[in-house]
């Protein structure tokens, strides 16, 4: 007989139990996560068919509520629209008038990305820059960029000068606010890492935070071009009545004024097209060959 120590003598045994085995019955029916898409499921995990399918949705609404109301002086089909788009395309002054649009803004665009660009790395790089940047963009930031217009008008006159400077103070401040934002939240390792390698200055800024601060100043681009497009529209509008001449909001006010509401609405369409392509393709383009490349975002 074993002798056991005082220890062992009074620990308790565990309790022994019966081991059970139970047989799964095999249905041959796959769980869901290894059950293959159907080709349905398939279509529908497609993000660009899916906002396809959505657009036709729109369009054939817009189809059916223009039929109904049966009034295409006020409110013209879809169908009515799209020829009147593919007219004024082709035989109208419609592509010409949008690059008007697109060049002046463009300029103004470039304009405002660098005063941004200037700003911020004066404003990360002294106190006495992040205090001009702070006040400035308190003032400005809320003031609506097409308040401006008629003092663009009275100083530099009845031309894209105006329409320009509207653009850069549409831009430039949510612009400024964003890099600045991005800029901050750069995280002192790397700011650290930079100055070890004799990073000062402008190199300091474009080697080490912009890349690291590039999805908060993506945002501001998108942000900048959206404040910029609606910006211009709206001064063309007000600049087309003054001159007689303009791009897009320019086309949709003579047609207006002639009462060809079909062109009304392909000129508004031209201007959601164009938003659209510079939205999905070129800065998904950007965004692919920057942030997602480098692992910025999932």
């Amino acid at each position: 007989m074993t002798d056991l120590s005082a220890p062992d003598r009074f620990r308790p045994t565990p309790p022994v139990r019966p081991e059970h085995e139970r047989a799964v019955a095999d249905t041959g029916v796959i769980g869901d996560a290894a059950r293959p898409l159907s080709p349905w499921e398939k279509l529908v995990d497609v993000a660009a068919l899916r906002r396809v399918l959505l657009l036709a949705v729109i369009a054939a609404a817009w189809q059916a509520a223009a039929v109904w109301q049966n009034n295409p002086l006020m409110f013209p089909t879809f169908t009515a629209t799209a020829s009147a788009l593919w007219d004024a395309a082709l035989n109208d002054t419609l592509l010409p008038m949008a690059w008007v649009s697109l060049s002046i803004l463009l300029k103004g665009y470039a304009i405002a990305v660098v005063l941004a660009v200037g700003l911020t790395t004066l404003a990360v790089s002294t106190r006495i820059g992040d205090d001009l940047l702070s006040t400035l963009t308190a003032m400005f930031n809320p003031l609506p960029a097409i308040a401006l217009l008629p003092l663009a008008m009275l100083w530099f006159g009845l031309g894209s000068v105006s329409l320009t400077f509207v653009l850069v103070h549409a831009v430039l401040w949510p612009l400024a606010l964003n890099t600045h934002a991005g800029f901050t939240a750069v995280s002192e390792t790397l700011r650290m890492a930079g100055r070890n390698y004799g990073l000062r200055g402008p190199r300091y800024v474009a080697t080490v935070l912009i890349p690291a601060a590039f999805p908060a100043i993506l945002t501001g681009l998108k942000v900048g071009w959206a404040f910029a497009w609606r910006t211009l529209i709206a001064a063309e509008l007000v600049f087309g009545v003054s001159s007689g001449k303009g791009g897009l909001g320019w086309f949709i006010f003579q047609n207006r004024n002639e009462l060809y509401t079909d062109k009304v609405f392909a000129g508004l369409a031209t201007v959601i097209l164009i938003g659209l392509v510079v939205e999905n393709i070129v800065f998904r383009w950007i965004e692919a060959h920057t942030v997602r490349a480098w692992g910025m975002v999932r």
